[in-house]
C-alpha cells in the first residue's frame, strides 16, 4: 500500500480546450520539418560517410522522414563554416587543406577547402531534405565576392536530391573579433555586418540566383549568440537596413539565431542532470531569446533558431548522452513551437555527447544511438499525426519538471504530449509518478492511446524506447520492436474524464482514435 501511496501521491489537473480556436498560446502551424538538426560543417563526412556511406546516419534520418511525413531541417553551419572555401578541383570525401590560402588571422578563413565530394556526400541523405547551407562571410579579401558566388553556385547546382532551402551568411558575426579566430579587426558591429551581408547577398543574388531563375528571398541573417546588449540584435539590423535589400530587391528570408542551455567554461555554475530536467531553468536561460522571438515576427519575417543544444559546445557526459536529456529535447521542441519558432536545429558535432546519435567511433565508444533520437522519433511521429496541420499549445502543470502540451490537427484536439522530469534513476526501486486528471467533456467515451517514451531511469543511456520502438538493435539503427504498447489505452467516461499515469522520468504522447506511427 505504501508504494501504490507513494506513485499516485501527485495529481495534476489538465484541461485542453477541444479546438485549435479555443487553445490559449496556440502555436502557428507546424511545418513536418519542424524538428530540425545540424550539423558541424568540418563533421559532414562523419555523419554521411566518406567512401562508404554512413548508414547509421541514412537510416535514422529517413526513420523520421517517414514519421514525419518530411525529413527534418538541416542546417549545415557553425564556425568551421567560416574556414571553407570552394575548390571545384578537390573530389575527395574530405575537407582539403588550402594550397593558395591568403588569410593569416589565427584561424583562417580560407584555411579548408571543400568541393564537389562534399555535395555529393549531403546528397545521400533522404531526399527533399531542406537544407540551410551557411556560406563563408569570414572570408574578406578582395575576392570575397568571387569567393562566395563559386561556393553559393556549386552548392545550387549540385544538391539535387536534398532541397536547398536557404543560405545563412556567415556564423556568429558577433564573435568575429574574438581572439581564437579574429575574423575581423577594429570596428566591428551590427551596422558593418549588415552593410557587409546586404553586399554578399547582392551578389550572389544577381551571380548566382537570378541567372537560374532563383528568387532572392533566400538567405538568413544572424542575430546575437553571446551576451545581452551587443549591436547585432534584430532592432539594430532593421535600423541598419537589412531587411531593405537594394534597388528594391529583398534578400532576407529569415532571422537566424542560436543558443545553448548550457555553454562549458561560459556558463557560471555547475550543470547537473537535474539541473537540466528543471524546465524552469530553461525557460529563464531563454528569456532573452524569448523576446527577439517576438521581435521577429513583428517585423513579418520568419524566426529559426538555427543551432540549439542543451550544452555546448561538445555536450556532457552523463548528462547530455542520458535518458533526461531526451525528456529535455522533447520539451524543448514543444516550448519552441509555442514560441512560433519556426524551426529548431539542434547542433551535432562527432564528439558531442549532445547529438542524437554517435556517427563513428569517438571517445572509446563505437557509433551509437543516443536516448535524445528517441525525442526525435516521439516529435517526428507527433508532426506527422496531423499531415501538416499540427499546432501545440501548452497547458498549466504548476511544476518546474513538468510540461503538458495539447496538439490539435486540422484545428482539433488529437494529442496531449506529458512530460514529466521529476528525476528517477535506474537504481531507484520506488520511483514517483504524478496522475494526469484530463477533462474533456467534448469528447466522452473517446479511447487515449498511449505511447510511451521511456527507460529504466533518467541516468541512463541506452535500452531506450519510444512507442515500443528500438534504434539500438543493430549498428545501422534499425527499427525493430521491443515493447508491445497496443495495449496501452485509456478511455473518457461519460463526463469526458480519465487518468493518465506518467512515471518519474518518462514522457507519454496520448493520441485520440488511434495510435501514433
Amino acid at each position: 500500500a505504501s508504494c501504490f501511496s507513494l506513485a499516485h501521491a501527485v495529481s495534476i489537473s489538465l484541461t485542453p480546450a477541444a479546438s485549435a480556436p479555443a487553445a490559449s498560446g496556440i502555436s502557428q502551424v507546424l511545418s513536418p520539418s519542424f524538428a530540425g538538426l545540424g550539423i558541424e560543417p568540418s563533421n559532414l563526412f562523419s555523419f554521411t560517410g566518406g567512401d562508404t556511406p554512413n548508414k547509421l546516419s541514412i537510416n535514422l534520418l529517413q526513420h523520421l522522414t517517414d514519421y514525419s511525413g518530411a525529413p527534418p531541417h538541416l542546417r549545415l553551419g557553425g564556425n568551421t563554416g567560416d574556414h571553407m572555401v570552394w575548390d571545384a578541383s578537390w573530389s575527395a570525401f574530405s575537407l582539403g587543406q588550402n594550397p593558395h590560402q591568403e588569410e593569416t588571422n589565427p584561424t583562417p578563413a580560407d584555411g579548408s577547402v571543400f568541393g564537389p565530394g562534399y555535395l555529393e556526400a549531403l546528397e545521400r541523405f533522404p531526399k527533399g531534405m531542406p537544407v540551410t547551407f551557411q556560406l563563408n562571410m569570414a572570408y574578406d579579401m578582395g575576392d570575397r565576392l568571387e569567393k562566395i558566388n563559386e561556393a553559393a553556385a556549386a552548392v545550387v547546382d549540385g544538391l539535387n536530391n536534398t532541397s536547398l532551402y536557404s543560405f545563412e551568411i556567415g556564423n556568429e558575426p558577433d564573435l568575429y573579433l574574438e581572439a581564437w579566430q579574429q575574423m575581423r579587426n577594429g570596428t566591428w558591429n551590427g551596422q558593418i555586418y549588415t552593410q557587409q551581408w546586404l553586399e554578399r547577398a547582392e551578389s550572389v543574388c544577381n551571380n548566382v540566383l537570378k541567372p537560374r531563375n532563383m528568387t532572392c528571398d533566400f538567405f538568413e541573417a544572424a542575430q546575437t549568440a553571446s551576451t545581452i546588449g551587443t549591436t547585432f540584435t534584430i532592432n539594430d539590423m532593421v535600423d541598419a537596413g537589412i531587411m531593405n535589400g537594394s534597388d528594391g530587391t529583398n534578400y532576407l528570408s529569415s532571422w537566424n539565431q542560436h543558443d545553448y542551455f548550457y555553454f562549458v567554461d561560459v556558463s557560471t555554475y555547475d550543470l547537473t542532470l537535474n539541473i537540466l530536467m528543471d524546465f524552469d531553468r530553461t525557460e529563464s536561460q531563454f528569456a532573452y531569446w524569448a523576446t527577439s522571438i517576438s521581435t521577429a515576427l513583428s517585423t513579418g519575417i520568419p524566426y529559426n533558431l538555427r543551432e540549439m543544444a542543451n550544452v555546448g559546445p561538445i555536450g556532457m557526459a552523463n548528462v547530455s548522452n542520458t535518458f533526461g536529456a531526451a525528456l529535455w529535447f522533447l520539451n524543448f521542441y514543444c516550448y519552441g513551437a509555442t514560441l512560433n519558432i519556426s524551426s529548431v536545429e539542434m547542433h551535432m558535432t562527432d564528439n558531442s555527447y549532445a547529438a542524437p546519435w554517435q556517427p563513428i567511433y569517438n571517445n572509446g565508444e563505437a557509433a551509437n544511438v543516443r536516448p535524445s533520437y528517441y525525442a526525435l522519433a516521439a516529435m517526428a511521429q507527433l508532426l506527422g499525426s496531423g499531415n501538416g496541420t499540427t499546432r501545440l499549445a501548452p497547458l498549466a502543470t504548476q511544476n518546474s519538471y513538468v510540461r503538458a502540451y495539447a496538439a490539435y490537427a486540422n484545428d482539433d484536439l488529437s494529442s496531449l504530449v506529458i512530460i514529466n522530469a521529476q528525476q528517477a534513476n535506474a537504481s531507484d526501486t520506488d520511483k514517483g509518478s504524478i496522475d494526469f486528471a484530463i477533462s474533456l467533456p467534448d469528447l466522452k467515451g473517446q479511447t487515449l492511446f498511449l505511447s510511451y517514451l521511456n527507460a529504466d531511469g533518467a541516468d541512463v543511456t541506452q535500452n531506450v524506447t519510444w512507442n515500443g520502438l528500438s534504434f539500438e538493435s543493430d549498428s545501422v539503427g534499425s527499427a525493430t520492436t521491443a515493447q508491445d504498447q497496443s495495449g496501452q489505452t485509456v478511455v473518457l467516461d461519460s463526463n469526458g474524464a480519465g487518468t493518465i499515469t506518467v512515471r518519474d522520468s518518462q514522457a507519454i504522447i496520448a493520441n485520440l482514435g488511434a495510435r501514433l506511427g
